[in-house]
């Protein structure tokens, strides 16, 4: 799952969106504004998705605090901050909730097999 996903070509959330799925993993654009990434509408209403792998963010602390109760909620297997997106306070509240937390850049992982 992509938090902060843009339908803008030269976010970083849009690149990785593409480069997630290209890599044969099932991926949720989610972000606040109606668009499209390659074929993938942008989810702009906090569905409930089960067994999220995944979740990694591309909005900062502050625009984080919408997404958090969510994010917690699903309760994924990890949380990707991307760089901009580092956040101690949901850093702490998930490793308690025992969700693997990693700084990184999704778009590197990925090319380097970390992902």
């Amino acid at each position: 799952m992509i938090v902060g996903a843009s339908p803008n070509p030269s976010r970083y959330s849009y690149l990785a969106t593409l480069k997630i799925a290209e890599y044969g993993h099932t991926v949720f654009p989610m972000g606040i504004r109606n668009g499209r990434i390659g074929s993938m509408d942008i989810l702009i209403e906090k569905a409930s998705i089960d067994n999220v792998h995944t979740v990694t963010l591309y909005v900062g602390s502050d625009r984080q605090k919408e997404w958090e109760d969510y994010i917690l909620e699903i309760h994924p297997k990890r949380i990707i901050f991307n760089p901009g997106a580092e956040n101690n306070t949901l850093w702490k509240k998930a490793e308690e909730a025992g969700i693997e937390c990693i700084d990184g850049c999704t778009l590197v992982m990925l090319s380097t097999g970390q992902f």
